[in-house]
């Protein structure tokens, strides 16, 4: 179905309005997605509303791909690239006839191209678009051709080009890294991570060992591997890529790989190169700006939290801190609070190291140490450039935070993160940088730490009991227990049998309420500052993982895990 015609549909059907299509038509054109994806990514249509649409409209079954255990002969029936082609998957087979699920059953060049492929009859089925995504990668798994690269690789003997101390021939290097299974190797580990939905791959050498992990919703799991020999072609691939000096192997480097992903699509990997004992360690960081998710309402903030953050960003002037541990989410907070304030009449300036995504209408600013170009010397340039709101990638020295607090006092609105375990502890953090307690308390509008928690897998939940007592001991208070259901993960095929399926935001927001002021001018410490906050309604992160377990969105593993008790 066009995307005109299927926009056409839900109109007449009152499910979308004519401003929701326009809106839905230029994300569809700005990210080369199909329009059905785009109302969905604006939260216009539910995934399963739009199904059953379409299989009301064309008369066929709608079905819950999750549900079915589709046997590989008949995947292998139907080539991935086909698949992925026109997002289908081949799911039975009932005599001469092949059972399709499709999310546009209207696309009869699909179901011409599978017929005249296979000899079969096709009977299509409706099934909901990222759920075909996600049968596909499961079902077309890279598993096996990285088993097939691996068995390639372990021929080239002559690919042990380097011992552990000592320097090398560039152009060996270069040949070496260039050879076909590498290349290959390389690709797919990059490719499967982004099918994975991992985060980070980890690219490790030991002294016995070589071996690649990702991390997936904050935990890192082995993927594979390699052989042991091939670690300096491996990593001078991956160096070539990031445009990295391959010859310089004792000092750490930064790059950046950039992949086509389809028509308009494409995904940055933050490369970090680390000289360790037995060779160099690569990191990369993937940054996938499509699922980039800038909307204050669906990151996890509770209501309170989020009416407060919100009205002290919108102030005309003074500091908003993130602060947490790398990982934990603080950029895409501080990404969400500028594409609120984005707007024509403000001029907003940000110092990054590095910049993860850009933005329209945002004047971004890598930094470049080397050249001194740093967060002090981008800062002292924007007061410069008349701006309104300012965002420091990070306060690392008094230097930074110096003149971020004075450009906070004098009517600029500006944006940082600090790294700190939670909002109290920022105060005596910037108190140890060496700033006066009475600019802290006069310039900081409010702190928000946070952390990620993974988020217990929709699919596969199940309730969970605990005991009275564990439930107590974890903080939840002892007049709920028993008015809400904990749950846990049983493991599918969707969450890969680990119980958890995507993140969720745990925060701690803290306003500069003028009894907190008045503390940190009188010298009080970070656990007298945490009581008082307390007393005037802030919750702790511990709270705010409880209230996330009585909501039923994680666990009490989860909760012990990413958070400690307030005793």
């Amino acid at each position: 179905m066009s995307a005109s015609r299927l926009g056409e549909l839900l109109v007449r059907n009152q499910l979308i309005s004519d401003t929701q299509l326009a809106n839905a038509i230029s994300e569809q054109k700005k990210e080369g997605t199909r329009l059905g994806a785009a109302l969905v990514k604006l939260g216009y249509v539910q995934e399963h509303d739009l199904a059953s649409f379409l299989s009301k409209h064309y008369g066929v079954p709608s079905i819950d791909l999750a549900e079915f255990d589709v046997d590989p002969a008949i995947v292998s029936l139907v080539p991935a690239e086909v698949a992925q082609k026109y997002q289908l998957v081949p799911i039975n087979r009932a005599g001469a006839t092949l059972i399709v699920a499709m999310a546009d059953p209207s696309n009869i060049f699909a179901i011409d191209d599978i017929k005249f492929m296979t000899g079969f009859n096709v009977e299509v089925v409706v099934a909901a678009e990222a759920a075909i995504k996600d049968a596909i990668d499961k079902l077309y798994d890279q598993s096996s051709s990285m088993a097939d690269a691996l068995e390639g690789l372990e021929d080239f003997d002559d690919l042990e080009l380097v011992d552990d101390v000592g320097y090398d021939d560039v152009s060996e290097l270069e040949r070496a890294s260039e050879d076909a299974p590498v290349v290959k190797l390389v690709n797919l580990i990059l490719t499967d991570a982004i099918k994975k939905k991992a985060s980070d791959i980890h690219i490790e050498p030991y002294e016995h060992a070589f071996r690649v992990r990702y991390r997936i919703d904050g935990v890192l799991y082995e993927v594979m591997k390699p052989p042991r020999k091939l670690k300096n072609a491996i990593t001078s691939r991956i160096k070539i890529m990031a445009t990295m000096d391959i010859a310089e192997r004792r000092l750490p480097q930064d790059g950046r790989i950039k992949i086509k992903m389809g028509r308009n699509q494409e995904m940055d990997y933050r490369v970090n190169c680390l000289p360790t004992l037995f060779g160099e360690k690569i990191v990369l960081r993937l940054l996938d700006k499509s699922n980039l998710q800038l909307d204050m309402t669906k990151l996890g903030y509770e209501e309170k939290a989020l009416e407060w953050f919100k009205k002290e960003i919108h102030k005309p002037f003074g500091m908003v801190l993130v602060t947490g541990p790398t990982g934990s989410g603080k950029t895409v907070s501080l990404y969400s609070a500028l594409s609120e304030l984005n707007g024509t009449t403000e001029n907003i300036s940000t110092a990054e190291d590095p910049v993860e995504f850009n933005f329209a209408g945002i004047n971004q600013v890598q930094m470049h140490e080397e050249i001194g170009l740093n967060f002090a010397a981008a800062l002292r340039a924007f007061l410069r450039q008349d701006p309104d709101i300012i965002m420091i990638g990070e306060i690392r020295d008094f230097e930074t935070a110096e003149i971020g607090v004075k450009a906070a006092l004098t009517g600029h609105m500006v944006l940082s993160t600090l790294h700190t375990n939670d909002a109290p502890s920022t105060v005596n953090r910037l108190l140890n940088m060496g700033i006066e307690p009475f600019l802290v308390a006069s310039a900081v509008n409010l702190i928000s730490a946070q952390r990620l928690g993974r988020r217990v897998c929709s699919e596969c939940k199940e309730p969970e009991k605990h005991s009275k007592e564990a439930l107590i001991a974890a903080g939840v208070p002892e007049n709920q227990i028993g008015k809400f259901t904990t749950y846990k993960g049983r493991g599918c095929s969707v969450c890969n049998d680990t119980g958890y399926k995507g993140r969720i935001g745990i925060y701690q927001v803290m306003p500069m309420f003028e009894d907190i002021k008045e503390m940190i001018l009188s010298g009080a410490n970070t656990a007298e500052i945490k009581q008082e906050s307390m007393r005037l309604g802030v919750k702790t992160m511990r709270q705010s993982a409880i209230t996330k377990l009585m909501e039923g969105m994680t666990t009490l593993e989860e909760v012990l895990r990413t958070t400690v008790s307030d005793d």
